[in-house]
């Protein structure tokens, strides 16, 4: 006979790929009780023990699955976040990465416990060509097991989170109801307000730019909601030449062929991919009214251009470093490079973000506590599911009567 999640009855879920626990954290809010949580990495199985107890086990649950498929089988939740590395924007995106895969493991263990609900997240980019076809195969198989399925995309600032974090979720239901999930959970705060008082807490050790070096000249130069960028114009971008103290001066001169090559090479397109190409000198000459042969070769002695065959482009090249957030907007999403000043920088100091500010940014109570090096901490961290969106997807199962 088919047990009902009701409200009676206090549901129950197991977590695959767990990390930290952000996403069952969020479970355990909503009064899901955990019957197991699974996960390879060493350090984050720590903090998950040291946070939520219970049954968390640390190994590679594709040489484990009779393990997994037991524990799944007593739970009416199946809660999997994959590894997202292989489908992120911001990684290399191999379509071959055999974490990819890891999608399919989830659907093959449901298919044979069959819990009542299976929950998947990722990243945006699992809905993106070609990497999709590992979306819609996880998908397909869990229909062919008997679930319906809906993918739902989320923006965590939607549930009181304040990132421009998206993710996509996968929803498959055995008894082919369709939830209700909202897409709405509460206005997110202010980076102020969120930041305010985190000194106080655990895990707060942010990385301060030390006096006279580098970094800490660009940071000086760098305002609220703005970043170090030389291919990108507008009032955001702060351009290498115009830092001397680091990068060297230029004449009035060769700022200005700075910057109509930082325009042509976005508009003067050779190829069908990327998003800018290198610059002839004939036609930097032509915008600019002037011959610019002489001002070209000064730039390349100078390491603001670089030469491709007998074309020219600028060097750093990179769409923003050193990006200082602002309190009043949202910040980007956090990711596992949030305490590294040379990416991320806090709104008032010249510092990178501490693993707590962090965690804050992330929905992460002040008294989750991160154990291991500080690397793996702000890699828990930025892998998370934000707790408040887990919550509010786990309050609409838990509501559900099936």
């Amino acid at each position: 006979m088919k047990r009902t999640i009701t409200k009676r009855t206090r549901p129950s879920f197991v977590g695959l790929f767990s990390g930290c626990g952000g996403f069952d954290l969020g479970f355990v809010q909503a009064g899901f009780h955990c019957v197991a949580a699974f996960d390879y990495d060493a350090e984050a199985v720590a903090t998950h023990r040291k946070n939520l107890g219970g049954n968390v086990y640390c190994l590679d649950v594709t040489q484990n699955s009779d393990q997994v498929v037991t524990a799944v089988s007593q739970a009416d939740v199946l809660v999997a976040g994959p590894p997202c590395q292989g489908f992120s924007t911001i990684g290399k995106r191999a379509l071959n990465d055999p974490r990819n895969s890891l999608l399919l493991f989830v659907a093959d263990v449901a298919s044979v416990a069959k819990p009542k609900v299976v929950v998947v997240e990722n990243v945006a980019g699992v809905l993106s060509p070609p990497h999709d076809r590992y979306w819609r195969q996880l998908e397909s198989r869990l229909r062919r097991a008997g679930y319906t399925c809906k993918t739902i995309r989320f923006a965590a600032s939607d549930f009181g989170v304040p990132q421009t974090r998206v993710r996509v979720m996968l929803i498959g239901t055995l008894s082919g109801a369709e939830l209700h999930i909202p897409l709405h959970g509460g206005a997110a705060p202010t980076l102020r307000d969120i930041l305010h008082g985190a000194e106080s807490f655990s895990n707060h050790h942010p990385s301060v730019l030390q006096p006279g070096s580098a970094a800490l000249e660009i940071a000086k130069r760098i305002g609220q909601g703005q970043k170090l960028c030389n291919v990108r114009g507008g009032e955001r971008s702060v351009h290498t030449w115009h830092i001397p103290e680091v990068f060297g001066h230029v004449s009035d001169v060769e700022r200005e062929v700075l910057q109509t090559l930082m325009r042509l090479r976005r508009q003067l397109r050779v190829r069908t991919f990327g998003d800018a190409d290198p610059v002839s000198a004939e036609a930097l000459s032509e915008a600019l009214n002037r011959p610019c042969k002489r001002h070209l070769n000064s730039l390349v002695r100078k390491n603001f251009v670089r030469r491709v065959g007998d074309l020219y482009d600028l060097t750093n090249s990179f769409n923003g470093k050193y990006r200082r957030l602002s309190w009043t907007d949202l910040a980007p999403t956090v990711d596992t490079r949030f305490g590294q000043p040379r990416f991320f920088l806090h709104p008032e100091h010249h510092r990178g973000f501490s693993v707590r500010e962090a965690a804050r940014i992330q929905g992460f109570p002040d008294d989750f506590e991160f154990e291991g090096s500080v690397e793996s901490q702000f890699r828990m961290v930025g892998n998370a599911v934000p707790p408040p969106l887990a919550a509010s997807v786990a309050r609409s199962i838990r509501d559900s009567e099936f």
